[in-house]
Formats: structure tokens, sequence, C-alpha cells
């Protein structure tokens, strides 16, 4: 009897280890992919450069040392490289938003763009663009986007409040408010100029082209801590998963931990859409695949999650940059194609197994 119950331990012991080698492999092959991807990337656009002259002026810039070819050093740092760190950058926020948004509130459909963050954002830069309309002078799109993807998560934090909302119901309030915001901003668009219009349309369609280091700054400070405080939340987020009944038994605060993690996942995905516009299917499909992979324990699968969608983002920035060269198409056209297809393909292979 206690020979097998050591066996038993000793195979539960090797099959734990072994997963968690499986999920640490997947974590750094990702890691991985986002350098080979990023320096590759680097060298593709009308003037070519190699990779050695890449890796060369990424450690001339890294070091401070007058670069060997000026010309080469600009197009890699100040030309090309903003756009592919903030792909890297939005890609992995926009990751962790999603799949902490599904953990807790137990639904697999539950991203920025469902509960009203990226739709709110839209209708603030739709004022400020068509109709001149600021809230802070000077501030333009980035104020506005800010500020109104963060309106309609205060809306559900009220209702949370005040009426001790299911996870059902926040989800349903924020597609009630991702519908709202979308008839605002269409109308705008019907009265807009065609200029105005097309920055609008642009916009809304989500790009990582035209942004500088500044930017990139802003939007890496916000990930980096709400990334933190979600990953020191990871196991809070697996009680959560279980359901609320089963959490409160465990002694979890369910309502203040939801409240909390929701406002957290509002900043970094307001920081990411007021900069770059709304880039979809990434919160949606990166923490599906992942999860598909290792499995559903958020202290390997929010980091797996982030860095996955890091990677799936730069590649179809990649993608947006060489598909219909030498124009470059927004990269939110690109993850629309590309995640519409992988989602539809991860429901078909994995029916019920997916939304675990």
């Amino acid at each position: 009897m206690e020979k097998d119950q050591t066996g038993e331990q000793s195979h539960f012991k090797e099959t734990h280890s072994s997963n968690v080698r499986k999920r640490l492999l997947f974590i750094l092959a990702c890691i991985l992919g986002c350098i080979v991807v990023m320096i590759y990337a680097a060298t593709v656009g009308s003037f070519p450069i190699s990779n050695g002259e890449v890796f060369g002026a990424l450690v001339d810039a890294i070091l401070r040392r007058t670069p060997e070819d000026a010309t080469i050093y600009h197009i890699v740092v100040h030309l090309r490289m903003p756009a592919i760190i903030t792909a890297l950058v939005c890609g992995f926020a926009l990751a962790i938003c999603g799949v902490c948004m599904q953990s807790m509130l137990k639904n697999p459909l539950a991203d920025p763009y469902t509960m009203g963050i990226s739709s709110g954002a839209g209708f603030g830069a739709a004022l400020a663009v068509i109709l001149g309309i600021e809230l802070i002078s000077g501030g333009g799109i980035v104020i506005n986007a800010f500020v109104f993807s963060v309106i309609p998560a205060v809306i559900i934090l009220m209702l949370s409040k005040f009426r001790n909302a299911t996870p059902t119901m926040m989800i349903l309030c924020g597609i009630a408010l991702m519908y709202l915001f979308n008839a605002m901003t269409q109308l705008f668009m019907l009265i807009a100029d065609p200029e105005d219009l097309s920055s609008v349309y642009k916009w809304m369609i989500g790009s990582v082209d035209g942004t500088d280091y500044q930017e990139v700054l802003i939007v890496m400070a916000i990930a980096i801590l709400g990334t933190i405080y979600i990953q020191y939340m990871a196991n809070q987020l697996n009680i959560l998963g279980l359901g609320d009944e089963s959490a409160k038994s465990l002694g979890v605060d369910v309502e203040r931990r939801r409240l909390i993690l929701l406002l957290v996942v509002t900043l970094m995905a307001a920081a990411v859409v007021s900069f770059t516009g709304i880039i979809g299917f990434i919160g949606l499909v990166a923490p599906h695949m992942v999860r598909s992979i290792i499995g559903s324990d958020n202290r390997f699968l929010v980091p797996a999650s982030g860095f996955f969608g890091a990677l799936l983002l730069l590649i179809s920035h990649l993608v947006a940059m060489t598909i219909a060269a030498p124009t470059i198409l927004p990269v939110g056209v690109i993850t629309s194609c590309i995640g519409g297809p992988l989602f539809l393909y991860l429901i078909l292979r994995n029916n019920k197994e997916v939304w675990a």
C-alpha cells in the first residue's frame, strides 16, 4: 500500500515537472521568436538592410556609440524600430488584458473590444478629429481616446457596485456600450468631410506605424506595471475561474478582486488603443491559442499569452509591410484576417475544451 502511494506521488511529481518544463519552454520559444522576427522585420523595406547591419545598428544604439553607417542607423533605429517595438509592447499588453478578462469573468469572449473599451476610444478619437472637441487643449486624439475608453469600465464598475452584477451582466453591459459608441462614431463619420473621415477610418482599423519612442515608453510603463500586478494575482485568477461561489468559499473577496483587475486591465488597454487605434483579435485569440497548448494555469498562462500576443502582432506587422509593398497596410486589417480563421479553427478543433 505504501509502495503504491509512493509510486503515485513519484508519478505525480514527474508529470508536474514535465508540465512546468513544457510551459517554460513555450514561453522561451515565444521570446526567441520575438527576437528573431524583430530583427528580420527591421530588414524589410524599400531600402535593403542585412540582418548583420540591423544587429550592428541596435548594438550601436544600446551602447550609445557612433555608428559606422549613419544612414542605416537612422533607418533601423529611428524609422523602423519604433513601429516594431510598438507592435511587441501592444501585442503583449492586449494579450495580457484578454487572458485576465477571460479568467476573471469566466467568459471566453471577454476582451477589450467586447467590453466596450476600444469602441469608447474610437468615439473619443472621432470627437477630436471630426468635431474638433478636445477634453484637454492640445491633447488631441490620444487624450480623448484614453478618457472615453475608460468610461465603459467606469459604467460597468458602477453597475457592479450598485447592482451586484454577475460576470454575464458585465459582459452584456460591455457589448451594449460597444454598440452604442460604435453607433455614435458612425453618425459622426456620416457628417465628416473626406479628409477627416479618412483619418478616423484609419484610426478605427488600428496601426503601429507613426509612433515614437516617447509614446512607446508610456505604453510600456503602464503595460509592465499592469502585468506585474496581474501576474501577482495569478493564483486569485485561478480561483475566480472556478466560479463565484467556489471562490467565495475559499475566502476570496470576488467583487473587490474583480473590480480592481477590471480597472488595471482597462488602463492597460486604454493606453494601447490611445496610440495605435483599435487592433482586434489579439486579446481574444492569443489567450485561447496558448491555453490550448499549455493549459489554464494563469501562473504560466499570463506571461505565455503576453509573449505570444507580442509575437502574433509583430508577425501581423511584418505581413502588413510585405503583402502589398511598397504600401504598408494597417496592422488591424491583418490581425482580423488572421485572427478570425484562427479563432474559428480553435472552436471547431477543441469544441468545449477551449473554453475551459
